[in-house]
């Protein structure tokens, strides 16, 4: 027996992966299992109960199929890859989320799904309800909304709105985030699970959704249709148009439906009704379309019944659990709240001790300051000490230098006067000595015409004397020719010859010393007149000099005094007063000037 064992051969196994929305997982199944072992290792795995919306989708050639429960899986039209692959998919959609969705992570999957056809534009969703849908998948994913934390662009990798949305507006990537996370901050204190049921509420409320399409022909002449399965009912669609349904049959209005190869019948309750009829080509499809309706089907009519015990325990569940994620929630919150205002009055006593840091360094420093401050105003005070004496002291001095300026300016004053008594006779000796001139040269003149008359006279008189001398001898000569014929003539004795000549000569001997002697004379004066015009110049330039030096010390005693001069106890400088150029130094100018002349 135990050698029989062990020739026994192992069960054959084959690997499967099954792809849910959030994770992907790999499997070891037998040969013999059914699609219900699978699809229940699957539900474990995941830890799902609610299993009667789910189901596990394959895909055959260019449509997909579900796995059915009651069959082998290889016995079924998988495909033949390894792994074999498998999505787990809601089959069936609730009409009423919030009722009939009781564990967690049904509604996360349902949300993933929906949020996934919605992005792919499986269900169309209008701009506005695509914003607010992506705020609270925003929420879901990231908690509360920090701006701290949630910088802009940080939603930049997450795909949150469909394709044709964000080419229907000129809107960039920012923009859009902006209105997303306008939207995102209003959510504050919602919860993950919340904020995921928010958004299948919202999204159970379009028109395609968990609506599965199918093309249809009304009869034998190709006339084509859509058909729409969900948990309301059956829907006829135009081809174009998979919002607005043309005929509905909803389920609690359907006796019946039947197929035969490619024609379905739908009979409805009402038996005034018309029976409907469509066809579909494909056989697979068919199969595929009475699976979906006896699924919702059934899933409707259990709606309306008491739930069984298992779905009241997993609601009772769902609500102690709901109740008590609530409590956690709101004991996080509380606590969160507490953490948040303990580290609000952290951040304030941080603060409050920088401040109080900041401020006790100011007071150090104005501390430091004030030190220094008292110290330099210590120092200035001793530095406007000893100013205050030094100013003492010269304005003692400068008082010394007044007085000593009076003084010397009284006898500047005095130097002054005599100087202009001095010029004063200086003028009235400088008028003496040119009427003296005057008078002089018309001496002179007159001299010189005397003379020049005189010279005249002399001329005059030695030309009468020449004549009377000519006159006179040739009478002599004839009044002694008769004696001389009377006595024979004798010679003239030289003695009277020589006595005529010496009284002619001394007559012009006489006017010739007459006129040395009054030329020696004149020329006397004009020396002396040299001399005393000389001897005058000297006095004048001593005079020039010693005023010009008295006008520096008056110069130099005026801008001393200016300099020394006291204002209420301070030395300052007068500004000196303007004296134009052509005005300066008036009072010597005259004088000087006429002594120049002279």
């Amino acid at each position: 027996m135990s050698i029989l064992g062990l020739k026994k051969k192992q069960p054959k196994t084959f690997k499967v992966k099954v792809i849910t929305m959030d994770a992907e997982m790999e499997f070891s199944c037998e040969v013999k299992w059914k699609g219900k072992d699978l699809f229940d290792l699957v539900c474990r795995t995941v830890g799902l109960r609610e299993t009667w919306f789910f189901g596990l989708r394959y895909t055959v050639k260019d449509t997909y199929a579900w796995l059915k429960p009651d069959k082998r899986v290889l016995d079924q039209e998988v495909p033949k890859d390894s792994p074999i692959t498998f999505h787990f998919l809601a089959k069936f959609f609730p009409e009423k989320v919030e009722e009939e969705l009781v564990q967690e992570i049904t509604q996360h999957l349902f949300f993933l799904q929906v949020k996934k056809q919605i992005l792919d534009e499986e269900i169309f969703c209008s701009p506005e309800a695509s914003v607010l849908l992506a705020s609270y998948a925003v929420q879901a994913k990231y908690g509360d909304y920090d701006p701290n934390f949630h910088k802009p662009g940080f939603l930049a990798q997450d795909e949150l709105l469909p394709k044709t949305v964000l080419m229907q507006y000129q809107m960039t990537a920012d923009m859009w985030e902006e209105k997303i996370s306008a939207w995102y901050a209003e959510h504050r204190g919602i919860a993950r699970d919340e904020a995921e049921m928010e958004y299948l509420k919202i999204a159970q409320d379009l028109e395609m959704y968990g609506v599965s399409y199918y093309d249809i022909t009304q009869n034998k002449r190709d006339t084509d249709l859509l058909l729409g399965v969900d948990a309301q009912g059956l829907h006829i669609y135009s081809p174009n148009s998979k919002l607005s349904p043309n005929k509905s049959f909803p389920w609690s209005g359907i006796r019946n439906i039947s197929y035969s190869e490619k024609e379905f019948t739908i009979k409805p309750l009402d038996k005034k009704k018309d029976v409907f009829k469509f066809y579909s080509s494909q056989l697979r499809v068919n199969k595929l379309i009475l699976q979906l309706c006896i699924g919702n089907h059934d899933l409707f009519m259990r709606r309306r019944k008491v739930d069984s015990i298992e779905v009241q325990q997993m609601k009772a569940q769902a609500k102690e659990e709901k109740a008590r994620k609530k409590m956690e929630r709101q004991i996080l919150a509380r606590e969160k709240q507490m953490r948040e205002e303990a580290e609000r009055a952290k951040e304030e006593m941080e603060r409050r001790l920088f401040q109080l840091q900041d401020e006790a360094r100011l007071a150090n420093e104005a501390l430091l300051r004030s030190e220094e401050t008292a110290d330099l105003l210590a120092e200035k005070a001793q530095i406007a000490e000893e100013e205050a004496k030094l100013l003492a002291h010269k304005a003692a001095e400068a008082e010394q230098e007044r007085q000593r300026l009076e003084v010397n300016a009284m006898k500047t004053k005095e130097e002054k006067r005599l100087m202009e008594q001095k010029m004063r006779e200086a003028e009235q000796l400088a008028v003496k000595l040119v009427e003296q001139s005057e008078r002089r040269l018309k001496e002179a003149d007159h001299l010189k015409q005397d003379l020049s008359e005189a010279k005249d006279a002399e001329r005059r008189a030695k030309q009468k004397l020449l004549e009377i001398t000519k006159t006179t001898y040739p009478l002599i000569a004839a009044y002694s020719a008769p004696a001389a014929a009377a006595a024979p003539p004798a010679a003239a004795p030289p003695e009277a010859d020589s006595a005529y000549e010496a009284s002619s000569s001394s007559r012009l001997d006489f006017k010739d010393s007459d006129m040395k002697r009054l030329s020696m004379e004149i020329e006397r004066e004009r020396l002396e007149y040299m001399e005393k015009s000389k001897h005058l110049q000297d006095q004048l330039k001593e005079l020039k000099s010693e005023i010009e030096s008295l006008k520096l010390e008056e110069q130099q005693q005026q801008q001393a005094s200016a300099k020394y001069t006291l204002h209420d106890g301070r030395a300052y400088v007068p500004e000196a007063p303007y004296i134009p150029h052509a005005n300066r130094n008036s009072a010597y100018a005259s004088p000087l000037a006429y002594f120049d002349e002279v």
